[in-house]
């Protein structure tokens, strides 16, 4: 059975090389768009299992696995920033607070299709001016969604929850719908 990462992402690559030794990364490139109504939960699902399903088209005989994460405060949902001035709001306003953290995830092949997610709850340290500046500059906020990542270090102060979930891929709950999609091949 041949796999597919429906994600360009290299944060993703290197989480499913933790599962899986072999597999092809072909990302979705349609839109993100989606109806902001539902709940965040269900925002991340459908997300993700629109590009798994477009990808599953183009590998139809494959099992492919698509993820979506996105950051959730106070109801909102945080995505990727456009600019420097956008992820240096978004941290400002995360600083010393609790958020949350959902992924969703799909895994399809051609005998079943399962669409999951996970949340993480994540509280940040109290950000210093000093070291917002220097985290944008650095650019590394600008491919991530709410402007941060876990693994970058000194933002963090605690989190309840899946650790990989907050890097984009949940580790555990992917190996566990990969078991689950081949266990009747």
């Amino acid at each position: 059975m041949q796999y597919i990462l429906a994600s360009a992402s290299p944060r993703r690559k290197e989480l499913l090389s933790q599962i899986l030794e072999d597999f092809i990364v072909d990302p979705a490139r349609g839109g993100e768009e989606v109806n902001l109504s539902l709940f965040p939960e269900d925002i991340a699902r459908a997300l993700a299992e629109r590009k798994c399903d477009e990808v599953y088209h183009r590998h139809s005989g494959s099992t492919v696995i698509g993820c979506d994460t996105i950051v959730v405060y106070n109801g909102e949902i945080l995505g990727k920033p456009a600019d420097a001035a956008e992820a240096t709001a978004t941290l400002k306003m995360l600083s010393g607070k609790t958020h949350y953290v959902i992924t969703g995830v799909c895994v399809r092949n051609k005998y079943k299709k399962l669409v999951r997610h996970e949340r993480t709850e994540v509280r940040f340290n109290i950000l210093t001016d000093e070291f917002i500046e220097k985290y944008v500059a650095s650019g590394s906020p600008m491919d991530k969604a709410g402007s941060y990542g876990i693994q970058d270090g000194g933002l963090v102060k605690q989190y309840f929850g899946s650790y990989t979930n907050v890097v984009g891929m949940p580790v555990v709950l992917v190996r566990n719908m990969l078991k689950e999609v081949l266990e009747d091949v």
